[in-house]
């Protein structure tokens, strides 16, 4: 198939931001033109819908992205800029909000700490919906999978970083389980095994762009959220409970939907790169997701009962920004139209 690529640079260099999407994003991307110095006339943060929107999601990867690889171009300054963390906090509070809502329960107030890691299991083995996973062992296609491969190439290229966050912010056994579990994110330390590295072999064996932020022109609002909720409980101390919940969450959903997508791949008769991606993270996170239990949630939970709520909420608010990614994509897909956002003319 054709590969889709924004231009040749090494897949070292930062990209260049993408195109605004609306106000928000055209506020950053404009006075990102230069040094970093104060913001002034930043647009009032107001939209419908924060988890799918695509302007407050761009908005918030574009700030979020800062911390990680940057911008080419992109004086380093504007990191810690006290007038553009302002700006972020205005988008992160449409956010939080919206996902409050849609993933608070006030229930989880009464949990029992010794529990928590039977209520998280009980809430991702639980969970409503389609399962993509399943559609795609059936039905997907070469093409509906490259573009599910797009899809997940804004987190899938650094696996494991915005969850490492919450190392420092952990003690005990919590912090040994987390340390257990990205060590194997990470290859345990060996390049070629890193699963980001696996992640780019993935994407070259389909042909597309394995270079980092390749397509994020491309991604629709709600994929950018599926990559901004980790950041926004990894860049926050006080969301560390959240992260946790998300991190198991991932652990102790993916052995099953690994498991489809490696047969999805030998239906279609991929390449062995695209399956082996699959075949590593079955392997792997059979055993994650007891560490992820065991020793990451009920080591938290005992370490600092008051976050068990938080613990829950993370791994609500995974399934919740989860599923309506699934939505978008088999709406798109069963509708026989691309799930990703048009190219501009000579990308």
């Amino acid at each position: 198939m054709t590969a889709i690529c924004l231009g040749t640079r090494s897949p070292d260099a930062p990209a260049p931001p993408p195109a605004p999407r609306g106000p928000l994003s055209e506020f950053l991307v404009n006075r990102w033109r230069g040094p970093a110095r104060p913001l002034n006339g930043a647009p009032a943060v107001r939209v419908d819908d924060p988890i799918g929107e695509d302007d407050l999601q761009l908005a918030l990867y574009l700030c979020y992205e800062l911390h990680y690889r940057s911008f080419a171009g992109v004086d380093d300054g504007w990191e810690w800029e006290p007038s553009l963390l302002a700006f972020r906090r205005r988008l992160e509070r449409s956010f939080e909000m919206a996902l409050r809502s849609s993933a608070a329960d006030p229930a989880d107030d009464e949990v029992d700490p010794r529990e928590a890691a039977s209520a998280v299991r009980r809430l991702v083995d639980g969970g409503s919906g389609p399962s993509l996973s399943a559609w795609f062992v059936e039905h997907g296609t070469v093409r509906e999978f490259a573009e599910f491969a797009m899809h997940r190439s804004a987190y899938q290229l650094k696996e494991a970083d915005p969850h490492t966050w919450v190392i420092p912010r952990l003690t005990g056994r919590a912090k040994a389980a987390c340390v257990e579990i990205q060590s194997d994110e990470y290859g345990g330390g060996r390049e070629e095994d890193m699963h980001a590295s696996l992640f780019a072999a993935l994407l070259d064996g389909l042909g597309l762009d394995s270079t980092y932020g390749a397509y994020v022109e491309r991604l629709p609002g709600i994929t950018l959220a599926t990559v901004n909720l980790i950041s926004l409980f990894g860049l926050h101390r006080r969301w560390r409970g959240a992260l946790v919940g998300h991190l198991a969450g991932f652990e102790m959903t993916s052995v099953g939907p690994m498991g489809r997508y490696a047969a999805t791949a030998e239906r279609l008769r991929l390449v062995p790169p695209v399956r082996r991606f699959y075949d590593v993270h079955v392997e792997a996170d059979a055993h994650h997701q007891v560490v992820a239990a065991d020793g990451l949630i009920a080591g938290l939970a005992d370490a600092e009962p008051a976050l068990v709520p938080e613990i829950l909420f993370g791994a609500r608010a995974l399934m919740a920004v989860e599923g309506r990614l699934t939505d978008h994509l088999l709406d798109a897909w069963t509708a026989g139209r691309s799930s990703l956002r048009p190219s501009r003319p000579g990308r």
